[in-house]
């Protein structure tokens, strides 16, 4: 049996949703953004969406076929929340986003097991997908929260050398002078520090050591990447939601969690010192500020990591879809192409209800203008 035919048998636990649909470079790392901006395109009546690159109208309703995804699960509860409103206007289309961590993402991509794969990272060589063959098209920005287990502190602050150390273990203790200094008049138990970190390649690790490598560049020793050599006192779950299981459940705890299911599962998070060295909590005006007047890459990548701006939240990180350059049929290419034209018309206007941020204009135009170059080959 196929790995389409299988991974269609399992359409009840992959979320299968009868939608409508859309939608590509490689490319190497940037730390870019763009301006803070929104504007929403299309017609509930006549379901209908304008293309900026084309000025021409996309009729949902006229699609039809199935297209798959695989990948980040940083943004799945936004991804989700787009499939089951596309249901409206897309009636003859059925889409599926399987949240399995940006590293199998890439990897299903690559191996053609999917039309696209989501991905809170960057492309590298052994990733799966080759050079020249994919785009990156942004969709949405969110922050990384850094949430915690600690009875009775509800305030906590950390600046970016004691995350740094708390993370690499350099400190075992919540008293340990560096995070009572981060936190003046603030009393603080003995108790020991249980690190919880991702278990699977993600682009949640990667955005939360490159912010770290960038932040506290003579403090972090453990590089950035989809996956890192944890210390061996450390405790792995799989996905965010593993991640925010262990902090939950386990006093002391200390995890990066995106802030959709940190709030999801009920947790407090702290308090980031950011480039300017105010502390910020995680929020949606936190992520606008940190997206403001950064810059994008000619590959659409970007990064809002350690921006700069007085209310910037530091660990605010960027999420694309890789889209292929050439796919196999016009009926696949439209679906993929109208999915993701109306992800990023309508679609961000439902990003803030499940903690997600919209993109800047310019940058949601550029990759509304990204669709138009994919072809059929």
């Amino acid at each position: 049996m196929t790995y389409r035919k299988s991974f269609a048998l399992l359409v009840p636990i992959l979320l299968v949703v009868p939608l409508f649909a859309a939608c590509s470079s490689g490319g190497t790392s940037a730390s870019d953004t763009a301006t803070a901006g929104e504007t929403s395109v299309g017609s509930e009546s006549t379901a209908l969406a304008a293309d900026p690159g084309t000025e021409t109208a996309i009729d949902y309703g006229s699609l039809s076929g199935t297209i798959m995804g695989s990948g980040a699960s940083f943004p799945d509860a936004y991804y989700q929340e787009v499939i089951t409103s596309f249901l409206e206007v897309a009636p003859n289309m059925n889409v599926t986003y399987n949240s399995v961590g940006s590293g199998t993402g890439k990897q299903e991509f690559g191996a053609n097991l999917t039309e696209f794969a989501g991905s809170d990272s960057l492309v590298k060589d052994g990733d799966g997908p080759k050079a020249g063959e994919f785009l990156y098209v942004p969709t949405t920005a969110a922050p990384i929260t850094i949430s915690y287990n600690l009875s009775g502190v509800t305030g906590l602050q950390l600046s970016a050398e004691t995350l740094a150390k708390i993370f690499q273990r350099d400190i075992t203790t919540w008293n340990d002078a560096a995070i009572v200094a981060d936190n003046p008049g603030v009393e603080l138990p003995s108790i020991d520090i249980v690190v919880a970190h991702r278990a699977d390649g993600s682009g949640t690790t990667s955005n939360f050591t490159k912010y770290l490598v960038a932040a506290a560049p003579d403090t972090w020793k453990l590089g950035a990447g989809d996956t890192v050599a944890w210390p061996a006192a450390t405790q792995a779950g799989q996905k965010n939601t593993g991640v925010a299981q262990i902090v939950k459940n386990r006093d002391g705890a200390i995890g990066y969690v995106d802030l959709s299911d940190a709030k999801a599962t009920g947790l407090t998070f702290a308090s980031i010192q950011n480039k300017a060295g105010n502390y910020v909590s995680a929020s949606l005006a936190g992520t606008s500020a940190a997206l403001a007047g950064a810059t994008v890459g000619d590959d659409l990548s970007y990064s809002p990591l350690n921006a700069d701006g007085a209310d910037a939240y530091p660990i605010t990180a960027p999420t694309f879809v890789l889209v292929r350059t050439t796919y196999p049929s016009q009926e696949t290419l439209d679906a993929v192409k109208g999915f993701l034209t109306y992800l990023l018309t309508d679609g961000q206007d439902l990003a803030e209800a499940v903690d997600f941020g919209k993109l800047p204009d310019n940058l949601r135009q550029k990759s509304l203008t990204q669709l138009d170059t994919l072809t059929v080959g």
